[in-house]
């Protein structure tokens, strides 16, 4: 059992795909282990080893596929969103702690600028995709004199593969270290649930900086020999030419892009025919159980529904494919990590009783990085509490009763309302703000705002979008503001965004 990504590649043969993309060469693992080689070589030169932390502000494709899995292998890699404004690079790169940031070469992103300003050596990577998908060179461009890494060549078990930030409701947004044994029990727990094997061809759809895309879509196949056709990213458009060509046995995606899918099946019967999948996976949010039945009757394939998170470096509970009962509404059986139910005391409670959903497991992370406070909170007598509230049927079959964290979840995407709160108090004309999820019936959570404004002051909830949306990646800013004289408060003058929406007559 392969604790390291080195021991994860080495599962496919030398002359076998391991990466393919749309209208592209496909990749062998031999290629991919030589890459990935050569990957921490020009790394190591740079004078950047194990455990030091690479920023990634790469596009959806092959290329971030393998410059993750690079970097990752013998470095620690920090996948982070395209679409972020510069602020939030300047907080991300510097609560991180980067060393260097690799940006495609010719790219715009806000990102180089903020790490110039911050003294991040910024390499750039140029794609060779006629050497096969993902094929690339990195290049350093700072001009920095060459140092010895502390510690070169490829990563041990306990070194950090993959930090990823979490959102805080209540503070600011936590580093998830995720080590290379963490990252490794993941992807063998999703292969061996889903049976994967060198036979199977997954699409990518997900996005590559989120623990979904980066460990379902990509390392789990990888680990099996099989193969992974990265595309640039969720088109609906496009879905049905890719599975044409990909001739794909399975995808995973959140509900809202099979809701998608599905709204354009009716008009690709012949693809779908042509092409059957294995099996449907999703994950990253609750998918609705008549969404279920119909995809599964269009695909004549069934949907397997996962329940994940960052901390456990993915997938905690899933439903099973057949013969194995699926159990739709529920988010399945624990399916890597042990899943149990324990009440605020640290008390496990037999199935039936609804309390907090807790796992412990090779998969899930030692603790957040630089956080006592939380990690005093999270753990309990060594197991990890998620913030979810569920119970468990005597099958040991697991529903989501709600969430005690008070995460907006946008179809799949986490936004920290905290942060949302201080972008919009930054506004000259904003006295008090509190943010919080208005129920939506496509994305299940909608981000919604309320606003007291300075006395004497004017602000339109078009302006104070405008404002947000100079500072918060699209997905944050909120999609309704309402402005009142006072925040609604609780009993106890706490402010309660849970439950806020209802309150206010919204969804």
């Amino acid at each position: 059992m392969g604790q390291t990504l080195r021991d994860l590649l080495a599962a496919g043969a030398d002359e076998s795909t391991a990466l393919t993309a749309p209208g592209g060469v496909p990749l062998t693992f031999g290629a991919l282990r030589a890459l990935v080689a050569t990957t921490l070589a020009t790394l190591n030169a740079m004078g950047i080893g194990r455990n030091e932390r690479v920023g990634i502000v790469l596009p959806n494709g092959p290329e971030m596929a393998t410059a993750f899995v690079s970097v990752a292998s013998g470095a620690t890699s920090a996948p982070l969103n395209p679409a972020y404004r510069a602020d939030e690079f300047e907080f991300y790169l510097s609560d991180l702690g980067a060393r260097a940031l690799i940006v495609d070469a010719g790219s715009t992103s806000p990102a180089i600028e903020v790490a110039r300003k911050l003294g991040v050596r910024i390499v750039e990577l140029h794609a060779r995709p006629e050497r096969g998908a993902g094929s690339f060179e990195l290049r350093d461009t700072s001009g920095d004199a060459a140092a010895t890494p502390a510690s070169g060549g490829f990563a041990q078990p306990d070194d950090v593969a993959l930090v990823l930030h979490t959102s805080g409701t209540t503070s600011r947004p936590k580093i998830v270290p995720l080590a290379q044994r963490n990252v490794c029990a993941s992807a063998r727990n999703i292969r061996e649930f889903l049976a994967l094997s060198a036979t199977d061809r997954g699409l990518n759809i997900m996005p590559l900086f989120h623990i979904h895309g980066l460990i379902a879509g990509v390392l789990a196949p990888l680990s099996a020999g099989g193969q992974v056709c990265c595309t640039p990213g969720f088109n609906a458009l496009k879905f049905f030419g890719w599975v044409e060509e990909a001739h794909p046995t399975w995808y995973t995606a959140v509900p809202t892009m099979h809701q998608a899918i599905l709204a354009r099946a009716a008009n690709n019967k012949a693809v779908i025919a042509a092409n059957p999948l294995r099996f449907i996976r999703s994950s990253s949010s609750a998918m609705p159980p008549q969404v279920i039945r119909e995809i599964e009757e269009v695909f004549g394939a069934p949907l397997v529904e996962a329940y994940g998170m960052t901390e456990a470096a993915h997938q905690m509970a899933a439903n099973p494919l057949p013969p194995r009962v699926r159990k739709p509404g529920t988010v399945g059986i624990a399916a890597g990590p042990e899943v149990a139910i324990m009440d605020e005391a640290g008390t496990l409670l037999a199935h039936g009783n609804v309390g907090e959903v807790v796992i412990r497991g090779e998969n899930v992370t030692r603790g957040y990085e630089n956080n006592p406070k939380a990690n005093a909170e999270a753990f309990t007598n060594g197991w990890f509490r998620t913030g979810d509230q569920g119970v468990m049927d005597a099958e040991g079959y697991l529903s989501i009763t709600g969430r005690l964290k008070e995460i907006i979840n946008r179809g799949g995407e986490k936004v920290s309302p905290r942060e949302v709160d201080e972008v919009l108090m930054d506004h000259p004309a904003v006295a008090q703000v509190v943010t919080f999820a208005i129920p939506h019936d496509k994305l299940g959570e909608e981000v919604g705002a309320v606003v007291v404004l300075r006395e004497g002051a004017t602000l339109t909830e078009k302006e104070l979008r405008e404002f947000a949306a100079t500072r918060l990646a699209d997905f944050k800013v909120p999609r309704k503001v309402l402005f009142m004289a006072e925040i609604p408060k609780g009993a106890t003058g706490k402010l309660q965004r849970i439950g806020l929406a209802k309150k206010l007559g919204l969804g």
